[in-house]
Order: structure tokens, then C-alpha cells, then sequence
């Protein structure tokens, strides 16, 4: 195990524990105990300057004082510190001065307690990054790898050996998951406490997890991700060959209140982490207990070809609440074939059922079940197989249990879950499922969640490994193609409207902007120019033609109706003077503090269906994208659907507009005609690269969009750039003035 960076850390040849103590009270004494307890084989040295010995082995005053373990090497490949966070700076330059290179800091009082305590954890980050030293924690439990073996942590208990990895944000959960591990014989490949993540991240661990090769599945808790555009990508080249499921708290504002005076973590968005997640095939649990129900499938059943269920049952009832189950998440009950349904109907009794769900009755015994679960997993219409019981006088949990694992062992080709309904009566029958590695759940909504997860996951890393292969194919003809100069007209143009806006000392723009922004990226925005005289707007009316829209020019006034700062259908020049006029002066009477650029003039565009494009700049994941039915529908209804920028492609987009009410409209209701998907579909695409390209772009709203039966057109247009950008907006000044003078607006 010395392929990955990361593998010292899991199996050093060389421990020192930094705060070791003598005292069954003291971590460090915890520490000690349970590297020793684990069977781990190599040299571990307890450091403390008042002790001569503990628990056996020879006592250090410092890493210093231990003698080189190597030619090459230092005083120990690895440092556990378990010290007062005001001592810990002193024993990592000690680490680096006797070229100690993996630190794990348990020691609590960084930037969980607050400000100083983030100083003095800045300080440490900076120092291990500086001496090329990769730090675990501050502020958490520590690591284990049951097959090295190594318990590098101050948890009660050892894990059994298994092919699970478990990543946590939060100390707590990691030891309460290792003590209800233990009581359900649960195995895992390694843990691993993040604590505050001052180095060392999510990320990290993921990549060595997935190298790992004791792991198959790898579960997650996690508060916040350090960097989310890194993730998307990691997890995407991750998915795809081992899944990985994630609890991510915070979800909820009070939450994510939580998480920030837990962990000092700041919680993004919860939306964007959903649809990171979904971009990138990583699973969300929304519980514990989905967790770790969906990770013992992972870990202990092969991948289902395909979504078609079959059930054998001893009790009606269970099999149709089964059924039910089934239904509601979108999965298939497999059609048994006409080959399996004749010879259940030979060997059953005349009450059983032999289609799906085949119930072999209340008084079936092993041989029933044996014949039943042997000829659904043989049928090639089924894809997995979830078996029922229900204890019943006649019914033998442990003897069908044996039956289960015989079948399995048997025909190990398909996933196959068991259910065992009750209390004591199962107990011992759930036992031996259990050591037989065959999941077994309580109740069929838990197994089917769980049969869910395999389905999709199985779908979605097919889709995601094509995808990758497609986008790494057309990046790599890009690549064999003459590269276009970074700069072009479009972008130019872009840059010219920022510098204007800046320059003004506002991050609003203007309507009309916005629209000249939208056309730059290929996006049909409905014809819009700025007046600042009621005769200016007049003749800009009848050049563009009649009937026009009159909207207030102003960043301070974002919702203009309110104000009656809109008129339309207006079809001359006299009412376009008139309208003018009015609309200024109930602005300044209203709102006599907002500055007013003018008027601007817009074509009013035909009725046609109101879509909302939008996008708004998440802190982890970068740009997120807004898709839904727009005008008054997306406050009334909010629904929408959410996407990252970072990668989207036309699946992605089709899948957009599928999972909203739109798409029913969009593609004809009720006799209406189909609308233009095309250049819906090819409108978001555009924005994805528009916001991907200008990240300075903190929010945007298409709002409403008209989507025609051919076209498509943008009618209002709200984009609010980065408010650090006025601090420092001087890079734009040398771009604007080299802008050919056509592309840049006139100004009065």
C-alpha cells in the first residue's frame, strides 16, 4: 500500500504520539492503547517529557530525542499530537526539524472556538505547507485502516475488517457509527476524522479511497466541501468506478447556523450541493440509517443490469406494500417468463401465487423458498431479487435463512436482499444473513431505498463514464484544432459594459446592457436602447418600430412595475414622449434618492411561454444555474430545476427542462404546439458558458424568457456583478481602450 501519496498515513512503519500519557483518563493515553490494541506491527514512540515508559514502551522528551529510523527517513513517518492547541506549533516544528512529514492534530481550540483560535490554526496551515507537511485535523479523532491494522485515534473500539470507507466532518459521528458498527458486525476498509480541515480534506480522502484497494463503497459526513469546482471533477473521475454516498448536514438555515459554530465550516448553498451531487453521481442520503442501509448493498451485492424487481414472500400483505414501493421510485416488477411461472405453478401449492410477487404462503418452509428464489433468479426478465419473511408458526426464520445463503452462494450473479419482518422471533435468522453478507433490512421500504440505490447508481455510472469519454473527446479534437485567440468580439464587448458600469461605481446593470450582453453570447434578447430625452426615445421607438415598452432605467430600482415604471403598447411617438415623462417624474417623487439613467426603449415582443434562465454564483461550486417556468409562475409556483455551469452538457440541459412543469408546456399541452427545444436548449447552454467565462457575473436573471414555436427571445434581463470588483476594477481600463470603437456603446 505505497502507490498513493496518502498510504504512509494508513500503514507508517513508524509512529510517534506526541502527548502520550500514562493516565487511563488522557487521550494520549487512548492513543497509545488503541494503535497497540489494533495489532499494529510497526514501532510506535510515546512522547512526554516527564515520563520514562507507557504502557511498555520507552518514553521520549521529544521527536528530537527519537533515534532515525532510516538512512533517508526521519524520526518517525507519522505524528499523532494530542497536547494543548497552544503547545501543538512548537511539536510540528519539531516534527519538521527531525523530518516528520504526516501530522494528525486532535487537539482541540482552533477555528471552532473562534477568532483566535483561526489564527493560530492559520498559522499551523501555513507552517505544514511551507515544510511540505500534510496535516490531518485540528480538532478531530484521528484514522483507522482495519487492514493494515492501525486505531491512530482516541475512539472507543476497533472496526471489523471490511471493504467500507466512512469520511467525517464530525468527530462524533465517527465514533458513534464505529459503536453501532461493532453491535451489528458491520465491517469497514478505513475511517477517518476531518476535523477542521486545515489541509488535508473530503478531496483527499476521496481519491485515496478510491484508490484503496480494501475499499468498494465510500460514505461521507460532511458539513461543508473546501473546494467544489475540484470536488465536481474528482468525484465525476470517482463515480464511476466505486459509488459514493454522502450525508451533507446543514441543509435547513438553522443548519447551516449549526455547522458554522460547530466546525467553524461555512455552509454553501444546499441546492448547489444537491445538484453537485446529481452531476457527478454521487449519492445523497437524506438519513443515517439510508446511509448505511444503501452502503451494506454497495458493499456486499454485485450491480443489477437493470431496474426489473422480483419478490418471493411468505405474506401477501408485505409483497403488495413491496410492490407499492417499487412503483413509487420508478422501478419495474420483472414479468416472470411463461418457463418460470409454469414451474412454480408444478412445484407450489395451488393457493400460492407464481407471478410476481411469487408468495410461497404463510406455512412455507425452506424447500419452498429454496425452488422459488432459485427460478426468479434464474429468469433472465429478472434483475435482482428481494426475498420477505414474516414469522409465522410454521415458518422457520434461521432454516430460511440458511436457505437464502445457499441459493446465494449458489447464484451470486444478481443483487439479492432479504426482509425480515419482526422482533425476537427473526432475530437469530437475521444473524446469519448477516455473516453470510447478505443485507437484511426490518421493514420493505428500507431494502427497496436500498435496491434503489444499486439501479441508479448502475444507470448513472454508465451515463457519467459516457459522458466523460465524450467531453474528453471532443476537448481532445479541440486540442488537434487551430486554438481561436482567448479574446474575441463577444467577450470584448462584455468587458467594455463592465468597465462602463464600474466606472459609475455600480454592480447593477442596466436592462439594456444586459440585453447587448446576451447578444454577445448568442442569446436572442428582444431589442433594447436607452433614451435620455423624451425626443431620443421617440425617434429610437420608431427606428426599432412600434408598439414599444418603456422601462425606467435605473440600478436602484429593480422591481420597476411597482413604481409604474413600465408602460407598454405604446404605438407612436407622441405616447412615447408622454410615457416618458411620466414615468420620470413618478420616479423622482417616489424615489427621489434613486439615480435614474433614463428611459429604455424596447420592441414589445409577441405572447409566448415565460421561461426564467438564471444563474447566481454559489461560494463551493462556482456558477448555478436556474431553470423553470418564469414571470409571476416562479415566485407563485417556484418550480425549478438547478444545474452547475462547471460541465454541463445537453443531457444535463435535457434533464433541466424535464424535471419542471415547463417541459409540459414546452412540448405542447392540450392540443397547443411544440416549442422551439433547440433554441431553449441551446439559450441555456449559452448562459452555462457566458457565467463560466465571467465568474465576476454574481447573479443574473433571464426573467421572463419567450419561447416561441421558432425563436426565442429575452424581455427583461437583471445582472449583478461581484461587489469585490469596485474595490479594483483598474485590469478592465487597458482591455476597454484596445476594443474596436464599434463594439463599445456611445455615451452621452
Amino acid at each position: 500500500m505505497k502507490d498513493h501519496q496518502l498510504a504512509n498515513l494508513f500503514a507508517p512503519e513508524t509512529i510517534a504520539v506526541i502527548g502520550a500519557s500514562r493516565s487511563p483518563d488522557k487521550i494520549g493515553n487512548s492513543i497509545v492503547k488503541n494503535i497497540l490494541d489494533s495489532g499494529y506491527k510497526g514501532k510506535v514512540f510515546p512522547i512526554n517529557p516527564k515520563e520514562k515508559e507507557i504502557l511498555g514502551l520507552k518514553c521520549y522528551e521529544s521527536v528530537k530525542d527519537i533515534p532515525l529510523q532510516s538512512e533517508n527517513g526521519g524520526a518517525a513517518e507519522l505524528a499523532v499530537i494530542a497536547i494543548p492547541a497552544g503547545r501543538v506549533m512548537e511539536a510540528v516544528k519539531d516534527c519538521a526539524r527531525s523530518g516528520i512529514q504526516l501530522v494528525i492534530v486532535v487537539s482541540a481550540g482552533f477555528k471552532e472556538i473562534g477568532h483566535e483560535g483561526m489564527e493560530l490554526e492559520k498559522e499551523l496551515a501555513v507552517f505544514c505547507r511551507n515544510h511540505g507537511i500534510r496535516l490531518i485535523g485540528p480538532n478531530c479523532v484521528g484514522l483507522m485502516h482495519t487492514h493494515t491494522p492501525l486505531n491512530a485515534s482516541f475512539a472507543r473500539g476497533f472496526p471489523e475488517k471490511g471493504n467500507i470507507a466512512f469520511i467525517s466532518q464530525s468527530g462524533a459521528m465517527l465514533v458513534s457509527i464505529l459503536d453501532w458498527s461493532q453491535m451489528v458486525g458491520l465491517g469497514f476498509s478505513h475511517f477517518v476524522s476531518l476535523g477542521n480541515k486545515a489541509d488535508l480534506n473530503e478531496i483527499d480522502f476521496l481519491e485515496y479511497a478510491a484508490w484503496d484497494p480494501t475499499t468498494r463503497v465510500i460514505l461521507c459526513y460532511l458539513e461543508d466541501i473546501v473546494n467544489g469546482q475540484k470536488f465536481l471533477e474528482v468525484a465525476r473521475r470517482i463515480s464511476v468506478r466505486k459509488p459514493i454516498i454522502i450525508l451533507k448536514s446543514g441543509a435547513s438555515p438553522e443548519g447551516a447556523r449549526a455547522v458554522t459554530s460547530h466546525t467553524g465550516a461555512l455552509a454553501g448553498s444546499d441546492r448547489a450541493y444537491s445538484a453537485a451531487f446529481k452531476q457527478s453521481a454521487v449519492f445523497r442520503a437524506d438519513t443515517m440509517e439510508e446511509l448505511f442501509d444503501m452502503a451494506v448493498a454497495f458493499a456486499q451485492q454485485p450491480l443489477p443490469k437493470g431496474d426489473k424487481i422480483a419478490i418471493v414472500t411468505n405474506s401477501g400483505g408485505p409483497g403488495i406494500l413491496t410492490t407499492d414501493q417499487i412503483e413509487k421510485r420508478g422501478l419495474h416488477m420483472a414479468r416472470l417468463s411463461v418457463e418460470t411461472t409454469n414451474q412454480l405453478r408444478d412445484f407450489l401449492p395451488q393457493e400460492a401465487s407464481i407471478y410476481n410477487p411469487v408468495d410461497v404462503l404463510g406455512d412455507a418452509g425452506a424447500e419452498r423458498y429454496i425452488f422459488a428464489m432459485e427460478k426468479v433468479l434464474l429468469d433472465p426478465q429478472v434483475d435482482s431479487v428481494i426475498t420477505l419473511l414474516c414469522p409465522t408458526a410454521m415458518t422457520d426464520s434461521i432454516e430460511v435463512a440458511r436457505a437464502i445463503v445457499d441459493v446465494r452462494q449458489r447464484l451470486p450473479q444478481k443483487p439479492f436482499l432479504a426482509v425480515f419482518m419482526g422482533g425476537k422471533e427473526i432475530q437469530a435468522g437475521k444473524k446469519l444473513l448477516s455473516e453470510a453478507e447478505i443485507p437484511c433490512y426490518t421493514f420493505p421500504e428500507r431494502a427497496v431505498a436500498a435496491m434503489d440505490g444499486l439501479v441508479r447508481y448502475s444507470q448513472n455510472a454508465v451515463t457519467l463514464r459516457q459522458k466523460i469519454q465524450k467531453q474528453g473527446k471532443i476537448r481532445e479534437e479541440t486540442d488537434q484544432q487551430q486554438k481561436l485567440p482567448e479574446e474575441n468580439n463577444n467577450t470584448a464587448q462584455v468587458k467594455a459594459i463592465f468597465y462602463d458600469a464600474l466606472r459609475e461605481r455600480r454592480i447593477v446593470l442596466l436592462g439594456h446592457e444586459g440585453a447587448r450582453i446576451l447578444n454577445s453570447f448568442g442569446i436572442s434578447a428582444a431589442p433594447t436602447l436607452l433614451a435620455r430625452e423624451p425626443q431620443d426615445a421617440a425617434e429610437k421607438a420608431e427606428e426599432m418600430g412600434f408598439p414599444v415598452v418603456l422601462k425606467i432605467a435605473s440600478p436602484k430600482i429593480v422591481h420597476k412595475s411597482d413604481i409604474g415604471g413600465v408602460v407598454a403598447g405604446l404605438k407612436s411617438p407622441d405616447e412615447v414622449q408622454k410615457s416618458f415623462r411620466e414615468i420620470i417624474e413618478r420616479a423622482r417623487r417616489l424615489l427621489p434618492d434613486a439615480p435614474i439613467h433614463g428611459i429604455e426603449v424596447q420592441k414589445m415582443m409577441p405572447p409566448g411561454i415565460e421561461i426564467i434562465i438564471g444563474s447566481s454564483f454559489d461560494l463551493q461550486f462556482g456558477p448555478l444555474l436556474v431553470f423553470g417556468l418564469g414571470g409571476i409562475y416562479v415566485n407563485l409556483f417556484g418550480d425549478v430545476s438547478l444545474r452547475l455551469a462547471q460541465n454541463l452538457d445537453e443531457d444535463d440541459i435535457e434533464e433541466m427542462i424535464r424535471e419542471t412543469k415547463a417541459y409540459h408546456l414546452l412540448k405542447g399541452f392540450r392540443g397547443s404546439k411544440s416549442l422551439d427545444f433547440i433554441s431553449l436548449k441551446s439559450a441555456i447552454l449559452n448562459v452555462a458558458e457566458l457565467v463560466m467565462h465571467f465568474p465576476e457575473i454574481k447573479e443574473m436573471d433571464i426573467n421572463p424568457l419567450l419561447v416561441y414555436e421558432k425563436g426565442l427571445s429575452a424581455v427583461d434581463v437583471k445582472i449583478t456583478l461581484s461587489h469585490d470588483m469596485i474595490t479594483d476594477f483598474s485590469p478592465l481600463r487597458e482591455e476597454r481602450d484596445q476594443i474596436p470603437k464599434h463594439l463599445v456603446e456611445r455615451r452621452s
